[in-house]
């Protein structure tokens, strides 16, 4: 099968389950697993912060995020489609009692003047505005990329209105390789930053948070409270460390298949390849003779796995399992039902 329903299905490779196997460990609730520790530091040191924190998933680490920059009672800002208020089932508000309100359209263009507009200072008997969140890169977009320039924008309303930020960066690797600008020139921009270790890098669990030294202190006795406590998870953090030392530089590869597949694609009415800028296809069924999950439903028939994100959509992600003939495969077969 060629799975392009997401980078989450890629399989550990041999090199990686080595290092796991070989992990030195500790006990990480009491703070003394060595590869934690490790990639701890690394991924701190890659977004440009004072520390880190190892969580089981990228919900989890946004959670924590949330929590330590809002709270409970007060409001987040974030975008109408963003992955914390439409993919994290409420969690917010149920486990952190903190109020959301978004803005629309979603996506990676950022309207500053209207998000500057929505902030609500103390004194108004409403909710109060203490942090906003974007996504780097955009899911919900087809994995496009928010410019920096916007981005530097949105750190100004924040430090004009005394606010912080928060960004879910589970693709963010992918807008640094796409752009050329460091982690670190990202990182620095927001009070907290949540990265996947297992969206494009490879790694089977696991997502990191980094902040401040203070920031993460409280999110560790969140983690803990929410069951994120782990103890010799070292073994899962070694992948993680083979993860960037080794998948990190290859994500251009997973760019170029995308970009591929757009062009093959294009003619046909489904796509823009020039609306392609990381690892994702979007295909746009609207004027298409097939809806989205039919189409899903005949590519899986024929050994290619898609993912139909819409009644008119389908979503397509290159990922370091998936090799040249798997992209050749994938061309000949949504070609073929297109036609």
């Amino acid at each position: 099968m060629v799975d392009l329903r997401s980078d989450t299905v890629t399989r550990p490779s041999e090199g990686m389950r080595e290092a796991m196997m070989t992990a030195e460990v500790g006990d990480d609730v009491f703070g003394d697993d060595p590869t934690v520790i490790e990639l701890e530091r690394r991924v701190a040191e890659l977004l440009g912060h004072e520390a880190a924190l190892f969580a089981p998933s990228g919900t989890m680490a946004n959670q924590i995020g949330l929590q330590t920059l809002v709270p409970p009672t007060y409001e987040l800002l974030c975008d109408v489609g963003a992955h914390i208020v439409t993919y994290e089932l409420a969690a917010a508000a149920m486990f952190g009692g903190i109020s959301t309100r978004t803005w629309t359209p979603g996506g990676s263009s950022l309207d500053l003047d209207l998000i500057e507009s929505l902030v609500m200072p103390e004194g108004f008997r409403a909710a109060v505005t203490r942090a906003v969140a974007v996504e780097q890169t955009y899911g919900r977009d087809g994995g496009t990329v928010i410019p920096f320039a916007s981005l530097e924008g949105l750190r100004g309303i924040a430090d004009r209105a005394g606010i912080a930020l928060h960004c879910d960066g589970a693709r963010i690797w992918h807008a640094s390789i796409a752009t050329g600008i460091p982690l670190a020139a990202y990182g620095r921009l927001f009070d907290t930053v949540s990265v996947c270790l297992s969206k494009g890098l490879g790694a089977p669990v696991g997502s990191v948070l980094v902040g401040t030294a203070e920031n993460i202190e409280r999110a560790r006795l969140i983690r803990k409270r929410l069951g994120g406590g782990m103890r010799q998870v070292g073994i899962l953090a070694a992948a993680g460390l083979y993860a960037l030392d080794h998948n990190l530089p290859r994500l251009a590869l997973d760019h170029a298949k995308a970009q591929r597949l757009a062009e093959a694609l294009a003619p046909y009415g489904v796509c823009d390849p020039a609306s392609v800028e990381t690892n994702m296809v979007m295909l746009d069924l609207r004027e298409a003779a097939i809806d989205g999950p039919s189409l899903a439903r005949a590519a899986t028939e024929e050994g290619v796995l898609c993912a139909a994100v819409g009644p008119r959509t389908v979503r397509l992600i290159p990922h370091l399992d998936i090799d040249d003939a798997g992209i050749d495969r994938a061309i000949e077969v949504f070609t073929t039902l297109l036609k």
